[in-house]
């Protein structure tokens, strides 16, 4: 028993130690790494000042209606990732890119992410840049954080447009997150080590293989940072805030919603009972994953544009 317990004691040991070497050595190459990258990470757009911090933002193309988009929760380069999309409205509209704080190259905060703050922060920035008339267009949590801009400046908001947004009520959104963990996992290197087997998700058809370089980039700076993970665990009390809550009855609201949603059952029909809460309520299905703007840009674009010309939109 003595010998059993003793060779149990030494393997334990060199588990350990072969733990404790493999960390390290994770925890090197990612402060190493990082260093390299944040030299490689290219600049765009332009900054304004918000609460004393800088919030980046991207203008691109002109016309009579100006378009607001923001992104879904924890993207790293909002910019980027709607490039597709940017690239095809901006044929014929103004388009707008908000970097929130914590998100592509605006600075981090410590103002908690409640959704008060976060659209406190992003309607700053709008008008700094003179923007006071648009259509809001979002992704995943922009259906959130929307909501509140919308019922709080309705003289602004002249529509809002949906890409697979997040609804009131929806299931599963009181989930705690092991933040500290996570924390902990991105400074020991093990998020990009997760991130390198896991590959990017991106449609490699869609963006160029500079593109996704950046956007990878971006993704080992801002992911597990203290704004992302502060805005992650306050998902659970935001949602909970906009329980009952609607867009303005008068407003415009156009929604493209992943078609099938296996985890979701419900989530088309979430989307059909938000529509019909307005008196102007619009439902697209759209065959594809939670990312539509990926590889339905072309879509999206052209049947906003359909959409709005039966509308009068004009915002310029």
């Amino acid at each position: 028993m003595k010998k059993s317990a003793k060779r149990a004691l030494v393997t334990v040991t060199a588990i350990g130690a072969v733990l404790a070497v493999g960390l390290a050595t994770t925890t090197v190459v990612n402060a190493v790494a990082t260093g390299r990258e944040s030299d490689r990470i290219e600049s765009y757009g332009r900054s304004v000042t918000v609460d004393g911090r800088q919030m980046n933002v991207v203008v691109t193309g002109s016309g009579p209606v100006d378009v607001v988009l923001l992104p879904g929760f924890g993207t790293s380069s909002p910019a980027l990732d709607f490039e597709p999309l940017v690239t095809d409205l901006a044929q014929d509209h103004r388009v707008v890119v908000v970097e929130p704080f914590g998100y592509g190259l605006s600075d981090g905060t410590d103002r908690a992410r409640t959704t008060e703050n976060i659209v406190a922060e992003v309607h700053a920035a709008l008008q700094e840049l003179d923007v006071d008339r648009y259509v809001l267009m979002g992704h995943s949590i922009a259906g959130i954080y929307g909501l509140e801009l919308a019922t709080r400046y309705p003289d602004e908001v002249a529509a809002f447009v949906g890409i697979d947004t997040s609804v009131p009520g929806q299931p599963n959104m009181d989930t705690t997150f092991p933040t500290g963990l996570m924390a902990a996992a991105k400074n020991l290197g093990l998020v990009r080590v997760l991130a390198a087997v896991g590959g990017d998700g991106l449609d490699g058809s869609v963006y160029s293989d500079h593109a996704r370089e950046q956007m990878t980039m971006f993704t080992h700076r801002n992911s597990m940072r203290p704004t992302y993970l502060d805005e992650m665990a306050h998902i659970g009390p935001n949602f909970e805030r906009a329980l009952g809550t609607t867009f303005p009855a008068d407003l415009p609201l156009l929604l493209f919603v992943e078609a099938d949603n296996a985890a979701n059952p419900d989530w088309l029909a979430l989307h059909e009972r938000q529509a019909a809460s307005v008196e102007d309520g619009t439902v697209v299905p759209v065959p594809g994953d939670h990312y539509l703007h990926h590889t339905h840009a072309p879509e999206i674009a052209d049947g906003f544009r359909q959409w709005e010309a039966a509308r009068d939109l004009t915002t310029g």
